[in-house]
């Protein structure tokens, strides 16, 4: 069977970057599965296993706008350190979660600190890059109903 919108796709992945740093994969543990279509995968990624089969291997990589997107300079934005004072240690690289006006939560990177400001950047932390997988398709099947009106493979 080949994958479509609607088919349940298990498959193995490595992530790596454009050094050849492994940012994530799933060997040595459980593959992923999810639901063909439905928003699971980033955009690029899904569209390179369109119609591959069971067993098919493949080397892909995905330009920043079919993956996490470009870097959006108005996600950056310097924030006096008055109004961080509740947050014990702050350092660059720490992750931190903020609500807006209508109770959405953002996740935040401390970019810099400087002597009155950090630099906190909402951009998903693999915005801008390209992004390199090798996968493994491990099994592929027709989605049953509960899940195509759930969205996501059980």
């Amino acid at each position: 069977m080949d994958i479509a919108e609607g088919s349940v796709v298990t498959i193995h992945y490595t992530l790596t970057d454009a050094g050849g740093q492994v940012i994530d994969t799933s060997e040595g543990g459980d593959p992923l599965t999810y639901l063909h279509g439905y928003g699971g995968l980033i955009p690029g990624l899904e569209r390179e296993l369109e119609e591959k089969s069971s067993g098919d291997k493949l080397e892909v990589s995905i330009a920043p706008e079919d993956g996490y997107g470009l870097a959006d300079p108005e996600l950056i934005q310097e924030v006096p350190l008055a109004e961080l004072g509740q947050i014990e240690n702050l350092a660059v690289g720490m992750r931190l979660q903020s609500k807006d006006q209508e109770g959405r939560v953002h996740s935040l990177k401390v970019d810099a600190i400087s002597e009155s400001s950090a630099t906190l950047n909402a951009n998903h932390e693999l915005a801008g890059q390209t992004l390199f997988f090798a996968v493994s398709i491990e099994s592929v099947r027709t989605a049953s109903e509960e899940e195509l009106s759930h969205g996501h493979a059980h």
